[in-house]
């Protein structure tokens, strides 16, 4: 039985599975030196062991499966909410510049959806279903804070920058757990940078509608733009200014404020605190 060849087959099946390990020429030879001290009998558990490496999930043993459904289940919560919006059309959104780009933002999150669902199948896995909302984020009561959210603009804006901003933070927050994912670490970093751009032009919309005079287009401190308590925790730890244990504030001589400190990182939050944040707005 010539293993090689086997090894030659499963490339064939996923192209990128020695990147998965180290690079070819790495695995390949490591696989040389194993096949060398070991016994016949004994190849099928090393070539398991290596390509339990090769497809795990990150440190936490989150499986990229895992990962893509969580970030489905977020998906479906904007996309529908943006749905909602859009199909309130002028009675919510009354600037037409602002429907537009509503419109797009709610096009990138279906088409979101729509990857997901796509990957998650494609690696053998089951897509999670939609939940049903509560976009009052009463746990299904329908009498949560934002009572007025499709009938009050600034309402719907406030909560669209949360989700977005709550949404940035949590693709970075499940990277670690794709280090090894190699395509889909990929799409979920350009999701994650759509996700940014979104935040950034909702949050120019609250402002240039006069919501907030101080929202500026990134997250400084752990300010909520003008929002206040109802959306506090989504933008707890923000207020961090130390990236690798090096502080920012004032590096190397550059006067450099906490404001900007703060500004220049965005924090990752854990799977566990973006289910806390987003299981209000679940009907469930």
């Amino acid at each position: 039985m010539n293993f090689l060849n086997i090894l030659q087959e499963i490339e064939k099946a996923d192209p990128e599975v020695f990147e998965k390990l180290d690079t070819r020429r790495s695995a390949l030879k490591s696989f040389t030196n194993v096949s060398g001290k070991i016994a016949l009998a004994s190849l099928p558990f090393a070539l398991g062991s290596m390509f339990k490496k090769a497809y795990a999930g990150g440190p936490s043993g989150t499986t990229v499966l895992d990962v893509f459904n969580f970030a489905l289940t977020l998906e479906y919560l904007e996309a529908a909410f943006y749905k909602n919006g859009i199909a309130a059309g002028a009675m919510l959104i009354p600037n037409a510049n602002d429907r537009a780009a509503i419109n797009i933002i709610g096009t990138h999150e279906a088409e979101h959806v729509a990857y997901l669902k796509a990957a998650i199948t494609a690696a053998g896995g089951t897509p999670v279903a939609s939940p049903t909302f509560d976009f009052t984020a009463g746990g299904g009561k329908g009498n949560g804070p934002f009572q007025d959210i499709f009938t009050n603009y600034e309402t719907f804006l406030a909560v669209a920058q949360a989700f977005e901003d709550t949404g940035v933070r949590a693709y970075k927050g499940q990277a670690p757990n794709l280090v090894q994912g190699g395509a889909y670490l990929t799409a979920a970093l350009n999701i994650h940078s759509v996700e940014a751009r979104h935040a950034s032009k909702v949050r120019q919309m609250r402002k240039a509608n006069g919501f907030s005079s101080t929202v500026k287009p990134w997250i400084t401190l752990a300010d909520t733009g003008g929002i206040g308590a109802a959306v506090q925790a989504n933008y707890a730890g923000e207020d961090n200014t130390v990236q690798a244990n090096i502080q920012i504030v004032n590096i190397n001589g550059f006067k450099i404020s906490a404001d900007a400190a703060s500004e220049a990182f965005d924090e990752p939050l854990t799977m566990a605190q973006v289910v806390a944040l987003v299981t209000p707005f679940f009907a469930a």
